[in-house]
């Protein structure tokens, strides 16, 4: 009795945990746009069965087909569904009734992943030809055999403790000739290694010069070795210190290499085992290069596709699992200046057309916020928007205190992280930035393009306003006045609105803001503004209220948010890049005057919250 309990209890737990698992792929269809539909079809969704999450193709298909004739299979690349059809409904219903809740094998970590299906009208996945390599990139297959392959592995002899071998992040790495720099990309061009070339690359660099694949004989090889799993970030190596032609041989596994264009363009490049690479020109100076992290990739199943771009008609894409890899890149000093056609990414370039920092009294305040705030967030606005995915609570408490149906205006909402808080709310979004505005859309929120101090909402109309970092980007007292009018003009009588923005005492009583982490306090009085607007160093306490906030383009999570990736709207943006933002922070008790000023409002309580000064304030 006491057995037939227990199990009677495992099984309610197990309904309960298939529910709630079926619920959240209901609410993954919905976002990304799936209509399912609860009669039955001759297509299905299979959620939690795709390439992004582990499953192959063979895997998959081969539980698939146990049901009935496939007529095709969809994974669309780095999303954890696909789409089966059928030759017949009847085989789709039971494929529908006989796998939702099946287990099936997951290449990673060798886990296995519980598959979910749901009938759909019809499948509409937009089919995007290959990109094109980069311009000046170039793949020989099979320029060592198997049997020159094993030679060159045996040949390095790791154990050896020397110089030239280095540990990088759990990575096994040699140097020859000289010695790569990775804090710089760079190499000490004054202190070269004993020995030069090792004599066993004497005959792949032979051939590379016979078959024309280089012109100018290497004198730096790195040798890296990779366990399954690992990568390298996005990075273009320095212009001032190699030539034009790098070469990376590929050893004991294939990978999928990623380069990215400053406008955003992405193309994922399948470099087969013992294949040569070969950067240069365009590829060589203007694209980034890197692996991402992970242990498997997608790449073509269609014979005579292993070498190109892997991001083609998804009804021919599985997954590799990656293997050990050993790459042998070779470069060739560069001695004197870089003079590519590239120079909005030389180094050599930049260094002769260095600026000073800006002026104050030479731009007007329109210039100024014009030139460093609304062309940077234009131009930053993907990778912006792939760091604001985490409501701030104390904000999310204000909206979800108003009353169902309230009118909410959220002046400068960015990428709109606060516009679907509430849903009970009928919340409208307005940015300057026409480019985080269209990810509101994509995301299909309500905004509009506008500024901040002209907003073409109803006047009076609204029951609560928010304002969340923005007015702090105003260069002048009036304009940041006029920015709270406008937001006071919003509200009907008794509306509210909340307005954050940055604290120039980072620290205040015990609540120290995730700005200052691993930085530290100056002891120094704060300054006021300078006839040059200062440059701050990030993680360190403001000196002046005026000034410039450095942006740094970092490459995104892989799987994460994918925006920085596979939008354009980004301009000659590259992983490394800096831009610059104005800021007016704000002293203590800077806020409350401000609004104060502002006739017919009260402010109702402020605060300080996230190294931000915050007011709420009611139209009377």
């Amino acid at each position: 009795m006491l057995e037939c309990n227990a199990r009677t209890k495992l099984s309610k737990e197990q309904k309960k945990q298939m529910k709630k698992e079926a619920k959240a792929k209901n609410i993954l269809l919905r976002h990304e746009g799936i209509e399912t539909v609860s009669r039955p079809t001759k297509s299905l969704v299979v959620a939690n069965g795709g390439l992004g999450n582990g499953v192959s193709r063979e895997h998959l298909l081969d539980v698939l087909k146990t049901h009935g004739l496939v007529e095709s299979l969809i994974m669309p690349p780095n999303k954890p569904y696909s789409f089966v059809t059928y030759a017949s409904p009847e085989a789709a219903v039971s494929a529908y009734s006989s796998l939702s809740g099946q287990e099936v094998p997951s290449m990673d970590e060798e886990q296995k992943v519980s598959l979910y299906l749901s009938f759909v009208d019809k499948v509409e996945v937009k089919e995007t030809p290959p990109p094109a390599l980069p311009p000046g990139l170039r793949i020989a297959e099979n320029i060592v055999s198997p049997e020159e392959e094993l030679v060159l592995l045996d040949s390095i002899q790791w154990e050896t403790d020397n110089s030239n071998q280095k540990s990088l992040k759990h990575r096994r790495v040699k140097h020859y000739g000289y010695e790569f720099r990775y804090d710089n990309n760079n190499v000490d061009k004054d202190q070269p290694l004993p020995g030069g070339l090792p004599k066993f690359c004497n005959v792949l660099l032979d051939r590379c010069v016979a078959q024309g694949l280089i012109q100018n004989m290497p004198d730096q090889l790195t040798v890296n070795q990779y366990e399954p799993g690992q990568g390298i970030p996005p990075h273009i190596d320095t212009h001032s210190a190699f030539e034009d032609e790098i070469i990376s041989l590929s050893l004991g596994s294939e990978i999928v290499m990623d380069f990215r264009h400053p406008d955003g363009t992405c193309v994922p490049v399948m470099v087969p085992q013992r294949s040569l690479l070969v950067m240069s020109g365009e590829s060589r100076y203007l694209w980034t290069h890197g692996i991402t992290p992970r242990k498997f990739d997608v790449i073509q199943v269609s014979e005579g596709q292993s070498v190109g771009t892997v991001s083609g008609n998804t009804d021919e894409l599985t997954l590799s699992k990656r293997g050990t890899r050993t790459s042998f890149t070779f470069r060739k000093i560069r001695h004197g200046s870089c003079k590519c056609a590239f120079p909005s990414v030389c180094d050599s370039q930049q260094a002769l057309e260095k600026k000073s920092p800006p002026q104050v009294k030479d731009l007007e305040p329109e210039s100024l916020e014009m030139e460093y705030v609304h062309k940077v967030y234009e131009d930053i606005a993907g990778h912006f928007s792939s760091t604001r995915h985490t409501p701030w609570p104390k904000v999310v408490d204000f909206l979800m205190g108003l009353s169902v149906g309230s009118l909410v205006a959220d002046v400068g909402c960015g990428n709109g992280k606060y516009i679907g808080i509430n849903k009970s709310l009928y919340m409208i979004g307005c940015d300057r930035s026409k480019n985080l505005v269209d990810i509101c859309g994509e995301r299909k929120f309500e905004a509009c393009v506008c500024d901040a101090l002209s907003v073409p909402f109803r006047r009076g109309s609204f029951d609560a306003c928010i304002s969340i970092a923005v007015i702090h980007h105003f260069a002048t007292e009036e304009r940041r006045l006029a920015a709270v009018q406008e937001l006071v003009h919003l509200l009907k009588s008794g509306g509210k609105a909340l307005i954050y923005v940055w604290a120039m005492e980072q620290e205040y009583k015990k609540s120290k803001s995730k700005y200052l982490k691993d930085g530290k306090l100056s002891n120094e009085t704060p300054q006021e503004s300078a006839p040059s607007l200062p440059i701050h160093t990030n993680r360190t306490a403001f000196d002046s209220q005026d000034l410039l906030v450095p942006w740094h383009l970092k490459e995104n999570n892989q799987g994460r948010n994918n925006e920085f990736c596979s939008a354009k709207r980004e301009k000659q943006l590259l992983p490394g890049s800096v831009y610059h933002r104005y800021y007016h922070v704000f002293r203590e008790g800077e806020l409350e005057a401000l609004c104060g000023r502002v006739t017919g409002v009260t402010v109702r309580h402020s605060y300080h919250d996230q190294g931000n000064w915050c007011v709420i304030v009611e139209k009377l």
